[in-house]
């Protein structure tokens, strides 16, 4: 592989230095670097992130390839700066055995994109009534670390305390989709002032934080980890700070439109802002900033969601609930976190590579510093760029972006994958 000069970056949002990668490894990290036959990027004023890793995405392969394929997912992940995701397990079929998981594995092998860990299903089918095959999982060519139902809670708390008690003899974690199921039956949006103005049946808060409250007392029971999906209350917030005080292991995740989108928007009644869980307040969107800068929010996590157009062009109570995320999410988080002063380019790296790579259990690889000898897995944003999204040019075969015809700041132009550019000059290489 040849060399690759990058000359001038802000390395996390620091002093402008020069990179050298040469072959899959950073080289040389300094000022005034040269080296022969290397070729050279000048990004003088862009800032240098290790590459970025989602622990959310859903790429649908098996079985919904209209929305997605594990190559098109990749390659929407490449666009975005990761070099890395976490594959969910609702695909059909299920990715509840060994087989499926190294079906997805071996997919993201051969897309070339961006590495791609499986996540395994907790129960059979999804179905929250028997343990799936943890163990042959975990020991199956995926090493899957991660379990998760998402897209459903496991709402019994002996089935949740049984996986919490299996995956902790191998440093697992369970991802959990906090979302008591009585309490949601035909919800369509955030229970509050606005789902009763227009008559659509309310999700209310206390279905995500009792799940929440629960499970953080079970893994203090069991002594085990557990990941908290999607969070999006005010109240989750408290409930995990209250956790991580007590020493509890757990961990949680936001979504970039948690971050940014309110329930104000299904005004419009347009089915792209349907979303599980659904966007919340104001007041909300707020406490979960605080929280993410604070560190009670571990990570940024996409939940990209793709889906085809006739399953959200349609009537609301009718629509799939999801967004795509992967190739707007760090301009997003650039916007919400970033320019308001609540993080700065290192924090963006925390929770964007650093711990969500430590969770998903693949720090060896990922979420490395930007440092001689570290794996040159790295994201090259022109942090100055501000552009309009037109999801007619996303990578991903979805277009159910939440942000159409919406500024946002930032832009990735290089993104390299073990010294290798899959993105050049913010093109797909």
């Amino acid at each position: 592989m040849s060399k690759i000069l990058i000359r001038g970056a802000q390395i996390l949002g620091g002093e402008a230095q020069d990179v050298l990668i040469d072959g899959e490894t950073i080289a040389q990290v300094g000022e005034n670097l040269s080296a022969e036959g290397a070729t050279v990027i000048e990004a003088a004023g862009q800032v240098l992130l290790p590459g970025l890793v989602d622990l959310h995405t859903h790429l649908r392969e098996p079985g919904r390839e209209d929305s997605e394929t594990v190559l098109t997912g990749t390659r929407a992940a490449a666009s975005g700066g990761y070099t890395a995701v976490f594959a969910m397990a609702n695909t059909f079929p299920v990715a509840d055995t060994a087989g499926v998981v190294e079906q997805v594995w071996r997919l993201g092998k051969e897309s070339g994109y961006c590495d791609v860990q499986p996540i395994g299903a907790v129960t059979v089918g999804l179905e929250g009534k028997k343990l799936s095959e943890l163990g042959a999982m975990h020991e199956s060519a995926a090493r899957v670390t991660v379990f998760s139902d998402d897209g459903k809670c496991v709402d019994d708390a002996v089935i949740m305390r049984r996986a919490l008690e299996y995956v902790k003899a191998f440093g697992g974690v369970v991802a959990q989709h906090a979302q008591e199921p009585r309490l949601t039956e035909g919800a369509q949006m955030n229970e509050g002032t606005v789902s009763a103005e227009l008559g659509l049946g309310g999700w209310p808060a206390v279905a995500e934080e009792s799940v929440i409250a629960r499970d953080v007392l079970l893994a203090e029971h069991v002594g085990s980890r557990v990941h908290i999906c999607h969070l999006s209350t005010a109240g989750s917030v408290e409930i995990v700070r209250w956790a991580k005080s007590r020493g509890i292991d757990v961990t949680a995740e936001v979504t970039p439109h948690h971050l940014l989108l309110t329930d104000e928007l299904v005004r419009s009644y347009n089915p792209v802002y349907k979303v599980n869980p659904p966007l919340r307040t104001e007041r909300d969107v707020m406490a979960l900033r605080e929280a993410l800068a604070d560190g009670t929010i571990d990570i940024v996590a996409t939940d990209h969601a793709p889906h085809p157009h006739e399953d959200k062009d349609c009537e609301w109570a009718a629509a799939a609930m999801g967004m795509v995320g992967l190739e707007t999410a760090l301009s997003v988080v650039q916007q919400t976190m970033v320019e308001t002063g609540m993080l700065d380019w290192a924090g963006v790296a925390d929770r964007m590579s650093f711990a969500p790579a430590r969770i998903g259990g693949l720090s060896h690889q990922h979420g490395r510093p930007v440092s001689a000898g570290e794996p040159a897995n790295l994201t090259l944003v022109d942090t100055s760029y501000r552009g309009v999204v037109d999801p007619a040019h996303f990578a991903s075969r979805s277009r159910n972006t939440p942000y159409e015809g919406r500024e946002l700041p930032g832009r990735v132009t290089h993104t390299f994958l073990r010294g290798r550019a899959t993105v050049v000059d913010g093109n797909l290489a």
